[in-house]
C-alpha cells in the first residue's frame, strides 16, 4: 500500500488537528482504544464509526476529525492492539558472553511467544493484517526486533525477512485455532475427535492410530514445538555459512 494514503498518515502521524471548529476533545489513542473495546467485545463486523462514537459518546461526526472512516480505524486499532514488541535483547556476562546460547534464539523465542499472547488477546487481529493493508509504526518495530536480533549472523536480508515471516506464520496459524476453539484445547479437541472417529477404523488407519496412542497426557505443545524447529532450522542455516 502506498506510504502517502490517508491510513499512512493517521498511523505514522502525518496529520495536523484542523485548526477551524471546536476545540480537540480527542486523540487517535482515544479512538483507538473505544474501537479496541467494541472489537474485543463483538468481533471486527461490530467495528463501525457509529458505534465507535458511541463507545466515546460523541457524534460519528467528530470522529471525522481524526480519522477519515473505517479503514483508518482498523489499522489505528490494529497498530495499537499490537502494541510495542518485547524488549529481546540479553544483556552479556562479565566476559562479554550471551547467555543462554546464540545470542538471536532466546531473542526470537520471546518475540514470537509475545506475538502469540497480543493475537490471543485481540483476536481479530488476525483478520484486520490479512492482505495489502497500511502498516503502523508498532508493526514495523517487531520486524525491526527480528532484523536487531539476526544482525550479527551471516544471513542477508532477504532471509532475515523469510525468517519474521516464518515465526509470524507459526503463531498465526496456532492463534487462529485457539480463536476458533475458544476455552477448549485445540490439540486436545482435535485428539478427542480422531480418537472418536478412528474407534471402528483402526484397520484402516493403522499409523494415525498408533500416534494417537502415543500422545497419552500430552499437552498442547504446537505453538512452542513449531518455534523451536524453525529456529532449530535457522541455527542450522547459520552453522552451516
Amino acid at each position: 500500500m502506498a506510504a502517502d494514503t490517508p491510513a499512512m498518515a493517521v498511523l505514522w502521524g502525518r496529520t495536523s488537528t484542523p485548526r477551524r471548529g471546536p476545540k480537540p476533545t480527542l486523540s487517535v489513542e482515544t479512538i483507538a482504544q473505544a474501537g479496541i473495546r467494541v472489537a474485543d467485545a463483538d468481533g471486527l463486523v461490530a467495528v463501525t464509526m457509529q458505534r465507535v462514537a458511541q463507545e466515546l459518546g460523541v457524534t460519528k461526526m467528530a470522529l471525522y476529525r481524526y480519522v477519515p472512516g473505517k479503514v483508518e480505524m482498523v489499522a489505528l486499532m490494529t497498530d495499537v492492539a499490537i502494541g510495542a514488541p518485547p524488549a529481546t535483547a540479553t544483556t552479556p556476562d562479565r566476559a562479554g558472553h550471551q547467555p543462554g546460547g546464540p545470542a538471536w534464539r532466546p531473542r526470537l523465542e520471546t518475540w514470537a511467544t509475545r506475538m502469540y499472547e497480543r493475537f490471543s488477546a485481540h483476536p481479530w487481529a488476525l483478520e484486520a493484517t490479512v492482505g495489502a493493508r497500511p502498516i503502523g509504526p508498532n508493526e514495523v518495530a517487531w520486524l525491526e526486533e527480528v532484523a536487531a536480533a539476526l544482525a550479527d549472523t551471516p544471513l542477508g536480508g532477504a532471509e532475515t525477512l523469510d525468517v519474521a515471516a516464518a515465526l509470524s506464520g507459526q503463531v498465526r496459524m496456532v492463534a487462529q485455532q485457539a480463536a476458533a476453539y475458544g476455552a477448549d484445547s485445540p490439540e486436545q479437541s482435535l485428539l478427542a475427535t480422531l480418537g472418536a472417529l478412528l474407534a471402528e477404523d483402526e484397520d484402516r488407519f493403522p499409523a494415525v492410530t498408533a500416534a494417537l496412542a502415543d500422545t497419552a497426557g500430552a499437552t498442547d505443545q504446537a505453538l512452542d514445538f513449531g518455534i523451536q524447529r524453525l529456529l532449530d532450522g535457522v541455527e542450522l542455516l547459520i552453522s552451516r555459512r
